[in-house]
Protein backbone atom coordinates (compact mmCIF):
# COMPACT_ATOMS: atom_id res chain seq x y z
CA UNK A 1 0.00 0.00 0.00
CA UNK A 2 1.01 3.28 -0.84
CA UNK A 3 0.96 5.63 2.02
CA UNK A 4 2.70 8.58 0.54
CA UNK A 5 1.01 12.20 0.24
CA UNK A 6 1.57 14.38 -2.46
CA UNK A 7 2.29 17.76 -1.22
CA UNK A 8 -0.29 20.67 -2.21
CA UNK A 9 1.18 22.46 -5.26
CA UNK A 10 2.66 25.82 -5.06
CA UNK A 11 1.47 27.93 -7.87
CA UNK A 12 4.44 29.63 -9.93
CA UNK A 13 3.74 33.36 -10.61
CA UNK A 14 4.30 34.51 -14.46
CA UNK A 15 4.81 37.81 -15.48
CA UNK A 16 1.11 37.97 -16.55
CA UNK A 17 0.40 37.12 -12.77
CA UNK A 18 2.89 38.52 -10.59
CA UNK A 19 0.43 41.74 -9.67
CA UNK A 20 -1.86 39.36 -8.55
CA UNK A 21 0.39 37.59 -6.43
CA UNK A 22 2.17 40.72 -4.81
CA UNK A 23 -1.54 41.60 -3.74
CA UNK A 24 -1.93 38.20 -2.33
CA UNK A 25 1.11 38.21 -0.73
CA UNK A 26 -0.55 41.15 1.53
CA UNK A 27 -3.59 39.51 1.66
CA UNK A 28 -5.40 41.53 -0.83
CA UNK A 29 -7.54 40.26 -3.93
CA UNK A 30 -6.31 42.23 -7.00
CA UNK A 31 -7.78 41.60 -10.54
CA UNK A 32 -7.70 42.96 -13.62
CA UNK A 33 -9.53 45.13 -14.69
CA UNK A 34 -10.50 46.18 -18.90
CA UNK A 35 -11.58 49.82 -18.98
CA UNK A 36 -13.05 50.04 -22.23
CA UNK A 37 -15.29 46.95 -21.68
CA UNK A 38 -15.67 48.09 -17.83
CA UNK A 39 -15.11 44.08 -16.43
CA UNK A 40 -13.00 42.47 -14.04
CA UNK A 41 -11.06 38.89 -15.92
CA UNK A 42 -9.70 36.43 -14.23
CA UNK A 43 -7.13 34.38 -14.23
CA UNK A 44 -4.25 37.18 -14.96
CA UNK A 45 -3.74 37.17 -19.06
CA UNK A 46 -2.05 39.41 -21.10
CA UNK A 47 -4.61 41.31 -23.03
CA UNK A 48 -8.16 41.38 -22.30
CA UNK A 49 -11.16 38.71 -22.96
CA UNK A 50 -13.51 40.76 -24.30
CA UNK A 51 -11.34 43.26 -26.67
CA UNK A 52 -8.28 41.54 -27.22
CA UNK A 53 -6.51 44.75 -26.03
CA UNK A 54 -3.46 44.92 -23.96
CA UNK A 55 -4.92 48.14 -21.93
CA UNK A 56 -5.50 45.90 -18.21
CA UNK A 57 -5.30 48.02 -14.88
CA UNK A 58 -4.39 46.32 -12.11
CA UNK A 59 -7.64 46.82 -9.03
CA UNK A 60 -8.13 45.68 -5.98
CA UNK A 61 -11.17 44.48 -4.82
CA UNK A 62 -13.54 44.06 -2.05
CA UNK A 63 -13.02 40.47 -1.75
CA UNK A 64 -17.19 40.05 -1.31
CA UNK A 65 -19.05 38.23 -2.98
CA UNK A 66 -21.87 35.85 -3.37
CA UNK A 67 -21.57 31.67 -3.43
CA UNK A 68 -23.31 30.83 -7.44
CA UNK A 69 -22.77 27.72 -7.26
CA UNK A 70 -20.65 25.04 -5.51
CA UNK A 71 -19.89 21.39 -5.08
CA UNK A 72 -18.39 19.03 -2.30
CA UNK A 73 -15.39 17.46 -3.72
CA UNK A 74 -15.14 13.94 -2.17
CA UNK A 75 -12.22 12.95 -4.97
CA UNK A 76 -9.60 14.91 -4.62
CA UNK A 77 -6.86 15.98 -7.35
CA UNK A 78 -3.42 15.12 -5.99
CA UNK A 79 -2.10 17.13 -3.51
CA UNK A 80 -5.56 17.96 -1.62
CA UNK A 81 -6.29 14.18 -0.23
CA UNK A 82 -5.74 15.70 3.36
CA UNK A 83 -8.89 18.06 2.92
CA UNK A 84 -10.78 15.71 1.80
CA UNK A 85 -14.04 16.23 1.31
CA UNK A 86 -13.76 19.89 0.63
CA UNK A 87 -15.61 22.53 -1.16
CA UNK A 88 -15.15 24.44 -4.24
CA UNK A 89 -17.20 27.22 -5.44
CA UNK A 90 -18.44 29.58 -7.75
CA UNK A 91 -18.19 32.97 -6.16
CA UNK A 92 -19.75 36.24 -8.03
CA UNK A 93 -17.86 39.20 -6.10
CA UNK A 94 -19.66 42.25 -5.49
CA UNK A 95 -17.72 43.50 -8.90
CA UNK A 96 -19.16 41.35 -10.90
CA UNK A 97 -16.55 38.86 -12.34
CA UNK A 98 -17.46 35.42 -10.95
CA UNK A 99 -14.38 33.18 -9.59
CA UNK A 100 -13.34 29.66 -8.60
CA UNK A 101 -12.21 28.86 -4.67
CA UNK A 102 -12.34 26.63 -2.00
CA UNK A 103 -15.00 27.93 0.47
CA UNK A 104 -13.81 26.90 4.13
CA UNK A 105 -14.76 27.28 7.72
CA UNK A 106 -18.34 25.96 6.98
CA UNK A 107 -20.18 22.79 6.89
CA UNK A 108 -21.15 21.49 3.47
CA UNK A 109 -24.45 21.23 4.58
CA UNK A 110 -24.10 25.03 5.64
CA UNK A 111 -23.67 25.95 2.56
CA UNK A 112 -26.20 27.90 0.45
CA UNK A 113 -26.79 29.30 -3.08
CA UNK A 114 -26.89 33.21 -2.90
CA UNK A 115 -24.83 33.26 0.74
CA UNK A 116 -22.78 35.53 1.08
CA UNK A 117 -18.40 35.01 1.67
CA UNK A 118 -15.57 36.82 1.98
CA UNK A 119 -11.62 36.38 0.62
CA UNK A 120 -9.65 34.71 3.40
CA UNK A 121 -6.00 33.54 2.68
CA UNK A 122 -4.28 30.42 2.98
CA UNK A 123 -0.26 30.76 3.52
CA UNK A 124 1.06 27.98 1.19
CA UNK A 125 4.99 29.19 1.20
CA UNK A 126 6.77 32.64 2.31
CA UNK A 127 6.07 33.86 -0.88
CA UNK A 128 2.77 32.60 -1.57
CA UNK A 129 -0.98 33.10 0.21
CA UNK A 130 -3.85 31.61 -2.00
CA UNK A 131 -7.17 32.96 -1.86
CA UNK A 132 -10.43 30.77 -0.71
CA UNK A 133 -13.80 32.16 0.62
CA UNK A 134 -15.68 31.75 3.95
CA UNK A 135 -18.96 32.87 5.18
CA UNK A 136 -19.23 36.90 5.68
CA UNK A 137 -20.20 37.89 8.94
Amino acid sequence: MNTKVTPRPIPRPTQASQPFWDGAKKKELWLQYDPVSRRYQFWPRICSVRTGKLNLKWQKTSGKGTVYSYTDTYVPTPGFADRAPYLVGLIELDEGVRIIGNIINIKAEDVKIGMKVKVTWEKLSDDINYFAFEPAK
